[in-house]
This record gives structure tokens, C-alpha cells and sequence, in this order.
């Protein structure tokens, strides 16, 4: 079946929105019609490099009667009042994590997501990575049994610039919040929180009161247990791995290499390249997907789309997580 692809308007046009710009111009589905930044330079740049009309003001995309879709980019603080603004103007949107960095103005939200009928999906772009999701099939068809533990171990090549860390919230509801989310994919019911932060290495952590270390516990309500392992920094490059460990087997989900190339000599076998660098290397593929995952969602057709629910779901796990770290106990959850 032949459809007119989607325009789309674009809102932000930082780092990821040009990930996000890159992946709309890609799809045969979707075409970018409008892009927005108050920093009109970069919605030019990327008007230029990509199509659609720049502006500085999104309220322009909403009233323009151009776009079937909207792609939310911009800084987290901006996250509820675009999702709602789309929702008012019977817009379909994409919206990057987190909702907020505050739970009570995404709670306050929440009506008006689960009333609208207009659907509202969320970043969490892992979920689309082809390996993690082969896992994740793996373990509902029962090849390894009943699942008894995952590890998530996701590490970053560096630390973020101090400025980043001031105004993210925080290790858990910044990079964590992506982990929270893949532990859900595989057991949605979590119940229970625990986690310990250091700071070990990075000023701007140490300066705004932040973790650049972290290791969090999870319990699910079937009793399996979730151990995320956290860092700021990687030497060996973007370290993104998964273990699903199930009484019949284990599935083992390793890093991404930046080559396949390997060298052997006299003074060592097989030697091999440093992992992905970075995080746009590594998801590309899986940007893409969640971007075609969407583009069915906002058709009304069927979508595997991460919804507003789980974004408050890692929001919620974040959050706890920050307290089990501060105040050293356990945390009881309820995500419902």
C-alpha cells in the first residue's frame, strides 16, 4: 500500500535533532516540512542540509496546517508543554526522554495524554536496536526460561562537559534513565529499587553534586533481578551490553565493534579496534527504526512505539534510584 509521506515538523535542532533530521529525510515515509530552534542558525542549517521552512518559534509548526507529525528534540524542560501543545492541535508526537526531570509535572500531564486520542511516543530508541530486540523476542518465546537475570551494563566514553551534568538531572534520570527503560522491555513490573553512586573521576559530577559511577538493583514482581552497571567513562570506547540469564540458558548481547579487523602478530592474537565511540554510531539503525515504529503510530496503525506510561515508568525508577543512592535504602515501587 502507497502512503503520502508524513510531514513532519522537527523541534530542536541540537545533537539528536540532527540524528532525528537525518533519519525523517531518510524514510521514504517522512519528509521534514518545518524545522524550529530559538537559535534560528541551526534550524537554518539543518532547513538547508534537509528541507523544510526554519523558524525560531515552534508555535509557527502548530499553527502552520503543514505537519501530520511532530518531533520533539529540544531540552528536556520543554518536553510537557510541546507534548501538550501537540496534543491541543491533534498532532501526533515523538518526544525524546525524559518527559521532565520533575515527576509531579509529568503526572499533571498525564490526563490529558490518556484523554486526547492522539498518540504520544516516546525516545527510548534501544528498544529498536536490532540485538536487543532479538533478546528481548528471545526470552518472551522462552528459549533460555523463565528470565532470573538481566545485566545491563552501558558505559560512556567520557563524561559530559560540567554545564551538561548542571542542568541534566543527574546520572540516573540523564543516562540511567535509558537502562530503566530496557529493563522494563524485558520485565515491565518493577517493584523494587536499589542502587549506589560514587563519584570517582569527574569534576563536573563532583561539582554539581552528581554520580559519575553507579550500580543499580532492580527487583521485579516474578523475583528476577535486574543489575544495571553504570560509568562516565569507557577507555575501550561506547560500552553497551546486555545479559539474559533464564534457567534453561543464557543470551549474551556484546558490543558493537568500529571494525571487524583484527591483527595478530608475535606479541598479540587477534587484536581488535575499540568499540563504537559513540552513541550515534552505535543506535543509528536503531534511530531509524523507531522512527518507522512511529510513523505506523501516527497512521493508527499497529506500533511497538515506547509511550508516554513508560517514560513515566523510567522516570519513576530514576527518581527512586537518585533517592536509594542519596539515602542509602531500598526503595519500594509502583508503576502502575
Amino acid at each position: 500500500m502507497t502512503h503520502t509521506p508524513l510531514r513532519f515538523g522537527l523541534i530542536g535542532t541540537g545533537r539528536i535533532g540532527q540524528v532525528h533530521a537525518a533519519s525523517i529525510a531518510a524514510d521514504p515515509d517522512a519528509v521534514l516540512s518545518w524545522v524550529a530552534d530559538p537559535f534560528v542558525d541551526g534550524a537554518q542549517r539543518v532547513a538547508a542540509t534537509y528541507g523544510g521552512t526554519a523558524t525560531d518559534n515552534a508555535d509557527e509548526i502548530f499553527a502552520s496546517g503543514a505537519v501530520d507529525a511532530v518531533l520533539v528534540a529540544s531540552p528536556t524542560a520543554t518536553h510537557v508543554d510541546l507534548i501538550a501543545q501537540a496534543i491541543d492541535a491533534g498532532i501526533p508526537v515523538l518526544c525524546e526522554k525524559p518527559i521532565d526531570l520533575d515527576i509531579a509535572r509529568v503526572d499533571a500531564l498525564r490526563p490529558k495524554v490518556a484523554a486526547a486520542g492522539v498518540p504520544v511516543a516516546l525516545g527510548f530508541n534501544r528498544r529498536f536496536d536490532p540485538s536487543f530486540a532479538s533478546a528481548r523476542a528471545r526470552v518472551a518465546a522462552g528459549e533460555i526460561g523463565a528470565l532470573e537475570q538481566l545485566t545491563i551494563i552501558s558505559r560512556d566514553p567520557s563524561a559530559p562537559p560540567a554545564s551538561y551534568v548542571g542542568v541534566s538531572g543527574g546520572i540516573f534520570r540523564d543516562m540511567t534513565i535509558h537502562d530503566f527503560d530496557m529493563a522494563r522491555f524485558f520485565l515491565p513490573e518493577i517493584v523494587e529499587v536499589s542502587a549506589v553512586g560514587t563519584t570517582t573521576f569527574d569534576d563536573g559530577a563532583r561539582e554539581h553534586g552528581d554520580f559519575d559511577t553507579a550500580v543499580t538493583t532492580l527487583r521485579a514482581a516474578s523475583g528476577a533481578i535486574v543489575t544495571i552497571v553504570n560509568s562516565r567513562h569507557s577507555s575501550v570506547g561506547y560500552d553497551q551490553r546486555i545479559e539474559a540469564f533464564g534457567g534453561r540458558g543464557v543470551l549474551h548481547v556484546a558490543n558493537a565493534p568500529s571494525s571487524l579487523v583484527s591483527l595478530s602478530t608475535a606479541d598479540a592474537v587477534e587484536a581488535k579496534p575499540p568499540y563504537e565511540q559513540f552513541f550515534l554510531e552505535r543506535y543509528a539503525v536503531a534511530y531509524a527504526a523507531e522512527l518507522r515504529e512511529f510513523i505506523k503510530l501516527a497512521r493508527g496503525e499497529a506500533s511497538t512505539s515506547p509511550t508516554f506510561e513508560d517514560g513515566r515508568a523510567a522516570l519513576v525508577l530514576a527518581d527512586a534510584a537518585q533517592r536509594s543512592a542519596t539515602e542509602r535504602v531500598i526503595v519500594p515501587v509502583a508503576l502502575g
